[in-house]
């Protein structure tokens, strides 16, 4: 059962949030150890290891970068260590985006703005990952990858912007 099935959502990318929140806490009930205390050590061992498993489900499913990689890697496109690859240009890009946030104040409105610019870019290429997603071939699923590898960079220089 994969995780879309154990919370009882359809598989694709885009996911309701509020949807995937409810179906979670209905099904979360229904599973949680406290709920099965008076039933047999089997019914309790059981019910803590598929709890246990619908958190690990939840917990990918409503962040959309791990989502994405969960759908990649049920389609059987490649991992981040099996594929390094990104866009063209992009590790220049990125680079001198490094050297501008380590330029700039904390807290300053040119860093917000970086901060937005970065996100809405990390937006966008999962957007990109997720259409290329649902409805994928072996083309897409390493183009998908190229593009989520250029997302993990983007997402670690928002990390950075706001460590600062």
């Amino acid at each position: 059962m994969d995780f879309f099935d154990r919370v009882g959502l359809p598989r694709r990318f885009a996911v309701d949030a509020a949807a995937l929140e409810q179906a979670y806490l209905a099904r979360s009930r229904a599973l949680h150890p406290d709920y099965h205390r008076l039933g047999s050590s089997a019914d309790q061992a059981a019910s803590t290891e598929l709890s246990a498993s619908l958190n690990e489900a939840y917990t990918t499913l409503k962040d959309p970068f791990k989502r994405a990689e969960y759908l990649l890697q049920l389609a059987g496109g490649p991992t981040a260590g099996e594929y390094k690859d990104v866009p063209g240009d992009f590790l220049n890009e990125m680079l001198e985006t490094r050297m501008g946030i380590a330029e700039l104040s904390p807290g300053s409105p040119a860093a917000a703005a970086l901060e937005k610019q970065l996100t809405d870019r990390r937006d966008t290429l999962l957007a990109k990952v997720g259409s290329m997603l649902d409805g994928s071939t072996p083309t897409r699923l390493v183009e998908a990858r190229r593009l989520l590898n250029a997302t993990k960079y983007v997402q670690n220089l928002i990390r950075d912007l706001r460590a600062m």
